[in-house]
């Protein structure tokens, strides 16, 4: 049976505490997609099973081997009102699902064992005390120190995320194949380290169990409002948003009537597919390039710009636009005209 806030409209829904949606992993779309992790690490020969639990976000906490996976994955009804409020569903798909719960696993299986203490480890994948800015870190596209698992070269971020990165495409590629896909990178030499790792962790238990530590920001204990865990994400997530480029929007589109109506016509008629194909090819946040979009737009209705005749060059040329924009944001943390 369905809860009672199923039928509830999004306003009524989002005035709700966090705790009072919480479903149980057990029962929901999320149970499957856990026993896949489980049987994928049965297959590796591994023993340990990090407990899933619902969070606010996807994480594993500090020194604990469990797997916080956001609250909304549990019902189709909470993954619909974060479509609506974020544009996108980190994890909605049980590929992208499968691929985080893999991330974190990794996460967790050092947390358990304690690897990322020794000095081999750092080593292999440097300090893991070094300063930690997920969102501002410089990729290198072409590098081929790193694995490639999840989207903007994640495993760039941080030592601790490309361990999580590197056991990532362990788990879920036989050896035979990443040998191969990895062959002459630099990349290899970790997946060999982390080989080793879990031939020495079929053999042994782990110095913290599942049951020890505390976990942080279970879902079913959280008080804050669904308005304000939102209105807190979407603040997060729409920073550095420049001063508007007037000169460039300028040259872009024309600054008398000319007959194709206006600039700002044109943005909200091909925003949504000029901000699809930009997410695709960056890999940026959907909510970061359409609140970039949508703040173009105001910004050719306040200038009074007009479009141009040519449609499709038209949107090709602000597609391409917004694309540097964004990818010069992955690289700095800030969205500017050159890095």
């Amino acid at each position: 049976m369905d809860p009672p806030w199923v039928t509830l409209r999004d306003d009524e829904l989002l005035a709700l505490r966090i705790r009072d949606v919480h479903v149980p992993v057990e029962g929901s779309p999320l149970e499957p997609r856990v026993a896949g992790l489980y049987a994928e690490l049965g297959a590796r020969g591994l023993a340990l099973r990090p407990p899933c639990y619902l969070g606010d976000e996807w994480f594993s906490p500090d020194g604990v081997p469990a797997i916080a996976i956001p609250f909304y994955l549990a019902h189709p009804r909470l993954e619909q009102l974060e479509l609506n409020q974020m544009l996108e569903v980190e994890g909605g798909t049980p590929e992208t699902c499968a691929q985080l719960l893999r991330h974190e696993c990794g996460h967790a299986i050092d947390h358990a064992y304690r690897f990322s203490s020794r000095r081999s480890w750092r080593a292999v994948f440097g300090s893991p005390d070094i300063d930690y800015e997920p969102e501002r870190y410089r990729p290198r596209p072409y590098s081929r120190s790193f694995v490639r698992h999840l989207p903007n070269w994640y495993a760039q971020a941080h030592p601790d995320e490309d361990f999580a990165e590197t056991f990532a495409v362990w788990l879920s590629t036989p050896p035979e194949d990443w040998r191969v896909r990895y062959g002459g990178w630099r990349a290899l030499a970790k997946l060999e380290y982390v080989d080793s790792l879990m031939n020495e962790a079929r053999k042994k238990a782990p110095a913290i169990t599942p049951g020890q530590g505390r976990r942080r920001a279970d879902a079913s204990k959280l008080t804050s409002t669904l308005a304000h865990y939102y209105a807190l994400r979407r603040k997060l997530s729409a920073q550095d948003y420049p001063d508007f480029y007037d000169r460039d929007l300028r040259r872009i589109f024309a600054q008398a009537a000319t007959g194709h109506g206006t600039a700002a016509a044109f943005m909200r008629r091909r925003r949504e597919a000029i901000v699809a194909a930009v997410v695709r090819w960056t890999g940026q946040r959907k909510y970061v390039v359409d609140g970039l979009a949508r703040k173009l737009l105001e910004r050719c209705r306040r200038l009074s710009l007009h479009a141009r005749g040519d449609d499709v060059a038209l949107a090709l040329e602000v597609g391409a636009y917004v694309a540097s924009l964004v990818t010069n944001h992955l690289y700095t943390g800030r969205f500017k005209r050159s890095v």
